[in-house]
């Protein structure tokens, strides 16, 4: 037996939430020998599967983040061989896709900020190639005549979420990880997380419980106070649309509409995905007719041609931010209570090493250096 399952063997860890992040930490923790259990009374029915799936470290580059960029960067690189093993053990597709993002870009004042981004990549050595409008169609025939610019950045991918939790939900179950469909409440016991209750009542007694519950993870029962900042829900209208044949689009497109952000997402299996509205209201989940004409209006200015294509979904998601928008991962200050949540719009991107870290910390009782600092700790004293 190996150091680490020996050091893991026979200890126990409850999970609460089964999204991506949820899955992706038991599955790791049940493969180093943890007995683990999950709760969640609808997995995968957050922002798990209403995210777009798109892989972009580079693209998604923010001045002020560049701590978040590189955890970003090494989970893109993790994810290769995250997807082959997944795959192997779930016996299911992940919709892995290696096509790279094309960023265009419309008037002056947004080619401007397509320069100036290029500039960011180029100072931090982050490899993207920047393209005449000309160029960008030649990729992509059905862009609009009016896109000006573009900057191709070949290795920023995309995934299907939706194909990827589905195998994440097989390759857990199949690894011993007990699924409890209910909702469930913190047990704290002599100033320790000490498992979890379930609706029925019945309780999850376990040595560490991990918070992976998205935006509700401060909202949950038995959660003592000041043990986390507040994640706060950011609602995210997306559609999803059909394409016919040829696919309208062979790689995702990134585009700044006159000020306006919209990307589009197409899928192998001729899905077209169309995001994300921003904003802010707690957790309404509706479905606004200004958020779906805003982005049809922008991504028809991308790609004309969308207009012909059926709308066959139109829903929301809550994505989870934390005070600075970046994810928080690792001990709280609640003994044996560890924290795998806060990651906005890095979710679906940061599974991979999300799952490496905390599994490790798990198994081995240490978080890895490059998670550091994403301590919860890192925000001092709570209000």
């Amino acid at each position: 037996m190996s150091p680490v399952l020996a050091h893991a063997h026979g200890r126990d860890c409850a999970v609460l939430g089964g999204g991506l992040i949820g899955l992706a930490i038991a599955w790791r923790a049940a493969l180093g020998g943890l007995s683990v259990h999950l709760a969640d009374p609808e997995p995968g029915v957050g922002a798990s599967t209403a995210a777009a799936g798109m892989l972009a470290p580079v693209t998604e580059a923010h001045y002020g983040e560049e701590r978040l960029l590189e955890l970003n960067l090494r989970s893109a690189r993790r994810y290769p061989e995250f997807v082959a093993e997944l795959e192997r053990a779930s016996g299911l597709p992940t919709g892995y896709d290696t096509h790279g993002t094309l960023a265009v870009a419309f008037d002056r004042d947004d080619r401007a900020v397509l320069a100036e981004t290029a500039a960011y990549h180029r100072k931090l050595d982050l490899e993207s190639t920047p393209l005449t409008g000309r160029e960008a169609r030649a990729l992509e025939p059905m862009l609009a005549t009016g896109v000006q610019a573009g900057l191709l950045v070949e290795r920023d991918y995309q995934v299907d979420n939706r194909l990827l939790h589905s195998a994440l939900l097989a390759a857990a179950i199949r690894a011993g990880v007990r699924i409890h469909r209910s909702r469930a409440a913190l047990i704290v016991e002599n100033g320790r997380a000490r498992g979890l209750r379930l609706e029925s009542g019945e309780t999850l007694t376990a040595d560490q419980v991990v918070l992976a519950a998205g935006c509700w993870s401060s909202e949950i029962p038995g959660l003592p106070p000041d043990v986390l900042p507040r994640v706060r829900p950011i609602r995210g209208q997306i559609l999803r649309l059909a394409m016919g044949t040829p696919p309208t689009l062979t790689r995702t497109v990134r585009a700044m509409v006159r000020g306006r952000y919209v990307y589009l997402v197409p899928r192998a299996h001729g899905e077209l995905v169309i995001g994300a509205t921003t904003d802010e209201l707690g957790f309404d989940t509706s479905v606004t007719s200004g958020g779906v004409y805003e982005l049809l209006r922008d991504a028809h200015e991308v790609v004309p041609g969308i207009t012909e294509l059926p709308l066959v979904e139109s829903r929301t998601g809550l994505r989870p931010g934390s005070p600075d928008n970046a994810p928080l991962l690792g001990e709280t200050v609640l003994p044996c209570l560890i924290a795998a949540t806060g990651h906005y719009r890095n979710g679906v991107l940061l599974t991979p090493i999300t799952a490496d870290a905390i599994a490790a910390l798990l198994i081995d009782g240490a978080l890895p250096e490059y998670a550091a600092p994403f301590s919860p700790e890192r925000f001092g004293g709570l209000s």
